[in-house]
């Protein structure tokens, strides 16, 4: 029913785990293959494309439904429905952002420091072109094929470029001094295939998947047995997602189930167990569906 298009590259890997967790395994012969496939009804035929180009695919018709970043969406100015944010990058959950960076030496310290003439090296030249005309700047905007922040401070004077964390940046002796865009990872439908009631449903049934499963991503599912006199202090621990389940027991004690962060269960298990909780048990969770 649906022709999907996943981006290749820095996003590949993350994105096929992804799909895989849940339960949407991208099958393809190998692992430079372009056409793959997803065994599930509601999907015609996978493509794996450079993430620049999927907008613009999507926009066109030639997919129901991509995965790119917003960062692809802005500078292509394509015109698509946007399912909602997969809040997923190459290495962590954070968003990406595209900023503005010059050489640590450069006297600089916000984009309205920046002369006309100024050199910008970048591999968003159109969402880069409009940032510095909305600021009534005249840039020397120049297309980078990559390596952009080498080319500080001989080649160009500043950068335009996608960062996650700032380290490269840094490690190449820029500083940021603005903030472009930020963006997250985006599941895009084509316009008339949304507007298609059951294609619309098939969509909104793979987001739920995907979204599901990236909540699970951070939480664990914690079972513990206590005694009624000690249940208020062991609930007292608890971050519950909305209020812990409570059953009692044959034995007189209560069983007490919650969904918590995974972060932090280090100190809460033996917290839990020093409040007067035992029988604990930590469980993985696939998805969480609301």
């Amino acid at each position: 029913m649906l022709k999907i298009v996943l981006p290749k590259g820095s996003l590949e890997t993350a994105t096929l785990a992804l799909f895989d967790a849940a339960d949407l395994t991208v099958v393809r012969s190998s692992s430079v293959e372009y056409k793959a496939s997803i065994d599930d009804p509601r999907v015609e035929s996978v493509r794996i494309l450079r993430p620049q180009e999927i907008a613009s695919y999507v926009q066109e018709g030639l997919f129901d439904l991509g995965i790119t970043g917003r960062d692809w969406v802005e500078e292509t100015s394509s015109d698509v429905v946007s399912l909602g944010e997969l809040r997923y990058s190459k290495a962590t959950s954070q968003p990406v952002r595209v900023v503005v960076a010059v050489a640590d030496s450069s006297p600089a310290q916000s984009a309205k420091d920046l002369k006309d003439g100024v050199r910008v090296t970048t591999e968003y030249p159109e969402m880069t072109r409009r940032y510095f005309a909305e600021r009534g700047i005249k840039a020397d905007i120049r297309l980078s094929y990559g390596a952009s922040e080498a080319k500080i401070p001989d080649i160009a004077d500043c950068v335009v470029d996608i960062t996650e964390t700032g380290r490269a940046l840094r490690a190449s002796g820029l500083r940021i001094i603005d903030t472009v865009l930020t963006s997250y990872t985006e599941l895009i439908a084509n316009k008339d295939s949304y507007a298609d009631p059951v294609k619309r449903h098939a969509m909104e049934q793979l987001m739920t998947l995907l979204t599901g499963t990236l909540e699970a991503r951070d939480k664990v599912l914690l079972k513990l047995n206590v005694a009624e006199s000690a249940l208020d202090a062991v609930l007292a621990l608890l971050p519950a997602a909305k209020s812990p389940t409570v059953s009692r027991l044959a034995s007189g004690d209560v069983a007490v189930e919650s969904v918590v962060p995974k972060r932090g269960i280090n100190t809460l298990i033996p917290d839990l167990i020093d409040a007067g909780a035992s029988d604990l048990l930590e469980i993985p969770i696939s998805k969480i569906i609301h």
